[in-house]
């Protein structure tokens, strides 16, 4: 019985393991393979952080391409899923720095964000359930929630987003971000803080 739990804890990481052991022989699908397993994830990790999902979109590009050309560079010292998120916010932190000096600030919504003259492309499929008013307002929300996020500078953000928005456990962000655990709650706390007076102005207008 305990092989078999033993088994099923690791299989996620084993399997990993085998995918970037066989990247790092030249085997173009097994990178193929990681990116379809991480690519949403990372994209809304992205998302979140940024505001905007075009900028979105290609800091994970850019963070995938990082990530094969130096795939053969890791050692296994941590997880490849959170050598990866490490990346895409180190690229998504440098890429709020541009946005801000191009004057971007505009909040966006995840459906909003994709609006373009070409077409409307949607981050997530429809759902399917909400009636139309209900989807009006939970954009509306959503779009205040993330300019929320956006006022938040970006440690402060990171933490957030790592946390209460993907679910992170603490020691899971503790291996991301490499900070000491003091740290990492007071950004917490002060992240919460922040957004909690910011949701209180923006969403009490609804």
């Amino acid at each position: 019985m305990s092989n078999r739990v033993e088994e099923r804890i690791q299989t996620p990481a084993d399997d990993d393991s085998r995918l970037v052991s066989s990247c790092q022989q030249g085997e173009i699908d097994a990178f193929e393979a990681l990116v379809k397993k991480y690519e949403k994830k990372m994209l809304n990790v992205a998302y979140r952080m940024i505001g905007d999902y075009d900028e979105a979109c290609e800091v994970v590009q850019d963070a995938f391409l990082s990530a094969y050309r130096s795939i053969k560079k890791f050692r296994g010292e941590s997880r490849f899923s959170t050598w990866l998120y490490r990346i895409v916010l180190n690229l998504s932190k440098n890429r709020m720095a541009q946005v801000r000096t191009r004057g971007a600030r505009e909040a966006y919504s995840i459906d909003a964000a994709t609006e373009t003259e070409e077409g409307s492309r949607r981050m997530d499929p429809p759902d399917e359930g909400p009636s139309p008013l209900e989807q009006m307002e939970k954009k509306e929300v959503d779009a205040r929630v993330q300019g929320c996020i956006n006022g938040l500078d970006g440690e402060h953000r990171e933490v957030l987003v790592l946390r209460d928005i993907q679910g992170f456990s603490y020691e899971e962000i503790h291996d991301i971000l490499k900070i000491p655990d003091g740290t990492m709650k007071s950004r917490l706390f002060r992240a919460r803080d922040a957004l909690k007076e910011c949701l209180k102005k923006v969403v009490g207008d609804l």
